[in-house]
């Protein structure tokens, strides 16, 4: 890899650090390539991505961005998952990680935290975003379901009266 390639790398990790939601860095070492695929599927299924990079590089890159404390976790064998979605790429690791014995989350940073792997633990139980606008859009919606729910009941009640009336002057 020649400088030119070492500089563009450092580019695109810098942006990848700066519009993460959130950073997962974890030990891959002694995964096959099909676990790797596997990975970046189910990554690919959330809107995340996965990338290997030389740690040196990935430290450069680090370097002023507000998740620097991530550097930390930068040796050996390191793997990094990410997405916009700030508990996506959490929620994958950690399922990876239990499906894997050889996948083992380090640690990670969400914006400017600092996550250890109770941290990431403890993002990936969170609702993801989808779920979050999911909740929230039945909360707006369901008040207006019951108002109108309650205006029509008078009628329906009505009608089920007539209806009986009905009845017992046939019969």
């Amino acid at each position: 890899m020649d400088r030119a390639q070492k500089e563009k790398m450092v580019d695109e990790l810098g942006q990848i650090f700066d519009s993460s939601g959130v950073v997962v860095v974890a030990h891959y070492e002694g995964l096959t390539v099909a676990d790797m695929q596997d990975l970046r599927a189910r990554m690919r299924e959330v809107g995340g991505s996965v990338r290997v990079a030389k740690n040196k590089l990935a430290k450069i890159a680090l370097d002023g961005k507000p998740c620097e404390s991530i550097g930390e976790y930068l040796t050996g064998m390191t793997v990094m998952t990410y997405s916009e979605d700030p508990v996506a790429a959490a929620k994958v690791s950690q399922g990876f990680a239990k499906d894997n014995a050889k996948y083992v989350i380090l640690g990670g940073a969400m914006g400017d935290n600092a996550l250890d792997v109770a941290g990431v633990a403890a993002v990936a139980k969170m609702p993801s975003r989808e779920e979050l606008i999911a909740s929230i859009v039945g909360c707006i919606g369901a008040p207006a379901s019951n108002i109108a729910g309650a205006i029509g009941a008078p009628a329906s009640n009505i009608a089920g009266i007539l209806s009986t009336i009905e009845d017992k002057e046939a019969a």
